[in-house]
């Protein structure tokens, strides 16, 4: 609707924007150049960040990054994940059958691996999403499962993406074990206020606007509101286009977003 309002050819805040046309800040270049070593090194990282601050959104852009002739990614987010259903969910990305019990189907991975490695030459990246919902046991297994040939080799690159308490509870001493064996951690911030503004306008200029639609004291609000919350960002913007198409406002100023703030998001 507010599209065509704005001569806009594109949705500027929707969740399906390509990867390669979002806003990419210093932050979120080191954390894609952390996970590409850790894909060609295969090492064990972490990623957490506060609700809505683009951790999925920043794996997305990771996978689409890696070389489809080098790497195989496998993708799992399940919230009741346990052993028996990972090891499950990863052989039946790879073709395979999986067997029944955990033991078994552990072997049976680490075959598959190997034959991955040595025919198709691809180095296989596992990656479980929502890992703050992970009980101790699946994350035990995920010690045990690094622990290959003697703990001479990791069988893949794993990495663990979740919100900011899964590493609060890896600082907790019971899982001391599995914290050791962490390579690489990654922390997503939120934006700051300049940060805000360029995507802001980095969405716009994807969706093919020529000129600002927000106004300065516009963008003071967004960021004022959301944080520099990515999530938040995206709904407030989405709210104001609506509210300014529909009330004919080519310019959408701070008065505009506080008072979509308070009629629709307080």
């Amino acid at each position: 609707m507010f599209e065509s309002f704005y001569g806009l050819s594109q949705t500027p805040f929707s969740r399906d924007i390509p990867t390669d046309q979002l806003y990419q800040s210093l932050m979120l270049e080191e954390t894609l150049g952390r996970l590409e070593y850790a894909a060609k090194r295969q090492l064990f990282a972490v990623v957490t960040g506060d609700c809505g601050t683009g951790k999925t959104t920043t794996i997305r852009r990771f996978r689409d990054s890696l070389d489809p002739a080098k790497f195989m990614v496998l993708y799992l987010a399940d919230s009741k994940l346990t052993p028996r259903h990972f090891y499950k969910g990863l052989l039946e990305q790879l073709g395979c059958e999986s067997k029944f019990y955990r033991g078994d189907a552990k072997r049976q991975l680490h075959r598959e691996i190997e034959l991955m490695r040595g025919i198709q030459h691809l180095q296989p990246v596992v990656i479980v999403d929502e890992a703050h919902l992970l009980d101790r046991e699946m994350l035990e297994e995920v010690r045990f499962l690094l622990n290959f040939k003697m703990d001479a080799q990791s069988p893949m690159a794993l990495i663990l993406v979740g919100q900011s308490e899964l590493w609060e509870k890896f600082k907790l001493q019971a899982y001391a074990a599995i914290r050791q064996r962490i390579d690489l951690q990654c922390k997503l911030p939120h934006l700051d206020r300049a940060q805000t503004g360029d995507y802001v306008k980095r969405h716009l200029t994807y969706a093919g606007s020529d000129h600002d639609i927000f106004s300065d004291g516009a963008l003071d609000e967004i960021f004022r509101f959301s944080s520099g919350v990515p999530r938040l960002i995206n709904k407030l913007c989405t709210h104001c286009l609506l509210y300014g198409a529909q009330n004919g406002r080519r310019i959408i100023d701070d008065h505009m977003v506080k008072l979509v703030i308070q009629g629709e998001l307080s």
